[in-house]
């Protein structure tokens, strides 16, 4: 396996672990990946969706023959679902930075609003927050939260701390300093997922809008 090789390799292990992406999609993003970065002479496409194919395998024998259930994941979908129930905007995988999470939970605030709805904050992590939570060595997820349009502290410390106690009701080991600036951590964790197409609607972007709007609605 040369180096270019070793780094798609890399790329798609991660991307199955964190389990979002289908086959077909894993296989597209990494085909623009090679031709965008220009690897085509070192990493030939046959082998990487033979690659995908290969690892997804692996991945879905792992998730029916060994892993208890349910998964840190599935903890967090239950704790996601009952914070939307709540009013809390409540994305996972929300873009790869911290900005596009906030974009995404703007989208989301416009659309509800067009309802007159206002949520009561939101929280999310990102691709880079997940790639925290695959670290074999110390495992943990950052979860950013807020609430669209505010600035005062006191209102982001009651959210907090009702994100951490959702959190923690739904059996996840949530900590927070306490610092409004800060994001809260969920550690230890353990990120057993792989992507079921039948499992989609508990991780989907829109659900948040779906279930805020059907309890808010007047």
């Amino acid at each position: 396996m040369n180096s270019n090789e070793k780094y798609v390799h890399d790329i798609i292990n991660t991307q199955i672990k964190m389990g979002f992406k289908s086959v077909e999609e894993l296989l597209e993003y990494v085909t623009e990946l090679i031709q965008d970065e220009q690897l085509e002479k070192d990493v030939d496409e046959s082998w990487a969706k033979e690659l995908i194919e290969q690892e997804y395998a692996k991945r879905m024998n792992a998730a029916t023959n060994d892993w208890g259930y349910p998964t840190g994941p599935f903890l967090l979908a239950d704790a996601f679902n009952e914070l939307r129930g709540l009013g809390i905007i409540a994305i996972h995988n929300a873009g790869y930075t911290t900005s596009d999470g906030e974009a995404d939970v703007v989208e989301i605030e416009n659309a509800l609003r067009e309802h007159g709805i206002r949520s009561e904050g939101y929280c999310f992590y990102h691709e880079q927050d997940l790639e925290r939570a695959l670290d074999e060595n110390n495992p943990m997820l950052p979860l950013s939260f807020q609430k669209v349009d505010n600035s005062d502290p006191a209102i982001t410390e009651k959210i907090g701390q009702l994100i951490i106690e959702v959190l923690r009701k739904n059996k996840l080991n949530a900590t927070w300093s306490g610092n409004v600036n800060e994001k809260i951590l969920i550690s230890p964790i353990l990120w057993n997922k792989v992507y079921e197409k039948d499992f989609g609607p508990n991780f989907n972007f829109g659900e948040s809008y779906y279930i805020i709007k059907e309890k808010y609605s007047s």
